[in-house]
């Protein structure tokens, strides 16, 4: 029978249950005596605790207990011990060659070695119980997080419900006006809340990865803000990982395959596909419209999930499995929408947003905090200046991030002509020659 979790508490949070047999891990014990077979396997001699922190498992009533029947089995053999007060634990294990024939036989199956996977129905009830802890924002909430960017009036009280939708937002607009940061902020706002996510899962005898130290960042087990290790005092299943609530981007590599189980026919393990990673945070689709795939193709596979808030994931074995769908999806693109998607699909989204170019007053504001920032000598007059002769005779268009770029190349002329870095006309006619082209 598979354990359920832990029952939420009254402020939305989520521990996951202590484990303290082999039947409190959902998982059958000859599964779990071939993972210890291919961590001795892998690893070589090491002691009985040490192959508790591999497998992720308590040693005492657990692991302790695999081995005791693989060592009946003759499987596995006490090469020597560490001494000390640890006993059973201290003892250095080796693989026999009996454990070796049935390590390879396991490894025919699936090579993965690592923490102990949950069962499948144990993650979803977990997330869909996390789900609960989410950060609502307020205006507030939402001028401190996005204090460092220059936005209208008008887009920023359409970002606030957006992001407590925890649904979707279509950004669309220019390039270079700030979709991304806007984006990132969301991100640093999500990045303050915790979560727990498994190492991996386990179904119909499969195991698929889901944490993912490129993807995912450790947060604190307790105040004391020590992320290395669990502190002996902290109970729960070490199956389990604390995390910061994910924010993972993703970008022209994104493909229809990358949306569903991802099966390593050396390995022969699933890797779980990025919006399953994002459970319980933000991904971003950035520069939508990019990738090697149509489109109109993409956003079909996200019609169920942004519906119903639940998605559908394939085994190699053909079989479908439900997944909760827990992500703020954030589409970015700087294509027109009508290039993109059809009306029927912007139904679907629940927000959507245009990133437009500055006005003259946000362009001035925003380029007297780079300046600042990047100690480039400010004054209204070089301003005027390069908005005259390189902006409205020339019929350009204000961008967000043009004032960032040109007093980098402030910065890189001043250096190589050993001066200071200011708005003259004569720097800012070099810095905008260097930096723009007309197309």
């Amino acid at each position: 029978m598979t354990r359920q979790p832990t029952p939420p508490s009254a402020s939305g949070g989520f521990t996951p249950s202590p484990v303290s047999s082999v039947e409190d891990t959902g998982l059958s014990p000859l599964w779990l005596q071939d993972l210890i077979l291919k961590v001795l396997y892998f690893r070589g001699y090491i002691t009985g605790f040490k192959i508790a922190e591999e497998i992720a498992l308590p040693f005492s009533g657990v692991t302790d207990q695999l081995l005791v029947s693989l060592k009946q089995e003759k499987l596995i053999e006490v090469k020597s011990s560490q001494g000390g007060l640890g006993g059973d634990g201290a003892y250095v294990y080796g693989i026999t060659s009996a454990g070796i024939l049935r390590a390879r036989e396991a490894m025919e199956r699936s090579q993965y070695a690592g923490p102990a996977p949950v069962p499948f129905d144990v993650y979803n009830e977990a997330i869909r119980r996390q789900k609960s802890g989410r950060m609502t924002v307020t205006s507030r909430t939402m001028r401190q997080i996005l204090s460092q960017l220059v936005i209208s009036e008008s887009v920023f009280q359409r970002l606030g419900p957006a992001l407590n939708s925890g649904t979707s937002i279509f950004m669309y607009g220019p390039p270079g006006n700030g979709k991304t940061s806007i984006a990132r902020a969301f991100g640093n706002l999500v990045l303050s809340q915790s979560m727990y996510i498994p190492y991996a899962l386990y179904l119909d005898g499969q195991v698929i990865k889901v944490y993912d130290a490129v993807s995912h960042s450790l947060a604190p087990e307790s105040d004391t803000g020590n992320t290395s290790a669990l502190r002996p005092s902290v109970r729960r299943d070490l199956r389990w990982v604390k995390i910061r609530r994910p924010f993972i981007v993703v970008g022209g590599e994104l493909n229809l395959e990358g949306l569903d189980l991802v099966f390593d026919d050396t390995a022969k393990f699933y890797e779980a596909p990025f919006q399953v990673k994002a459970n319980g945070g933000i991904l971003l689709i950035d520069d939508f419209g990019r990738q090697q795939v149509r489109p109109r193709d993409l956003l079909n596979r996200w019609i169920v999930p942004l519906e119903n808030r639940v998605d559908y994931l394939r085994l190699h074995t053909g079989r479908k499995v439900e997944v909760p769908f827990d992500v703020l999806v954030v589409f970015s693109t700087n294509l027109p929408p009508k290039d993109l998607v059809d009306e029927a699909f912007l139904r679907r989204l629940r927000h959507k947003i245009e990133i437009g170019d500055p006005t003259f007053d946000e362009y001035r504001e925003i380029f007297k905090r780079v300046a600042q920032d990047k100690k480039v000598e400010y004054n209204d007059q070089g301003l005027a200046y390069l908005l005259q002769e390189w902006y409205m005779k020339r019929n350009r268009k204000l961008r967000a991030s043009h004032p960032r770029d040109l007093c980098d190349q402030i910065l890189d002329i001043s250096s190589y002509l050993a001066v200071p870095p200011t708005m003259s006309r004569e720097m800012i006619d070099r810095a905008a020659k260097a930096y723009f082209v007309d197309l």
